[in-house]
């Protein structure tokens, strides 16, 4: 991915932290925990810090889990407990603003973790599956790897591994941003721009689109 001019030369945007978390289950609501976290932080469309661990669940990994993203027990077994990571997550963090792939399933581990803590924990989350259908909707799917090779994203490690993930949708984000600026011409494409873009609806993209970039 060919970092864009306009991410490279000062167009206004804050850092975003990018999420990926791996977990026992779909819900914290049905006991799920936390195995692993990976966050990539970004500015401007570039990496520039990351933060991963594994984290004990104080449950048990089921063999699906493990099959699916090659998390065993035995392999948190020695790992901190989720309390303590997901506090130095929350450091790391800060108050960046928050994008995941799916931002919906990360969003409830990250509020119901941190609530536990009793952390602040109402970062806003933009979601590259819901942007990735605003502006790619020629793609065959909106999975994460399969976006990875439409769109040519540098991939390096295992799917359904958190550090892997989370830098496969860092170089998602960062194509995102660098479309609405070079090809949208839209003069700003952070995260506050993201969650509107996120919650327009396909019949109303190309206005909106237009809207923006007549705001130069």
């Amino acid at each position: 991915f060919h970092q864009s001019s306009a991410l490279r030369h000062g167009c206004p945007m804050t850092r975003i932290a990018v999420i990926d978390f791996e977990t026992t289950g779909m819900s914290p609501a049905y006991g799920d925990r936390l195995t692993e976290v990976a966050i990539a932080m970004t500015e401007r469309g570039q990496v520039v810090d990351q933060f991963q661990s594994l984290m004990n669940p104080g449950r048990y990994i089921p063999a699906f889990i493990t099959e699916l993203t090659g998390i065993s027990n035995a392999m948190v077994r020695q790992a901190p407990p989720v309390a303590q990571v997901m506090a130095d997550a929350a450091r790391f963090v800060a108050q960046a603003p928050l994008v995941a792939h799916n931002a919906s399933f990360d969003r409830k581990f990250w509020q119901a973790e941190l609530s536990a803590l009793g952390l602040p924990n109402a970062q806003p989350f933009a979601c590259t599956v819901l942007l990735s259908r605003r502006l790619y909707p020629e793609a065959p799917n909106h999975k994460l790897g399969t976006l990875a090779g439409h769109l040519r994203l540098v991939r390096e490690g295992r799917a359904h591994r958190a550090l892997s993930d989370v830098l496969v949708t860092a170089g998602l984000l960062g194509r995102i941003q660098a479309d609405l600026l070079e090809r949208h011409h839209l003069p700003d494409a952070g995260h506050a721009v993201l969650c509107q873009l996120q919650q327009c609806s396909r019949a109303a993209l190309g206005a909106w689109l237009k809207r923006q970039a007549g705001a130069m």
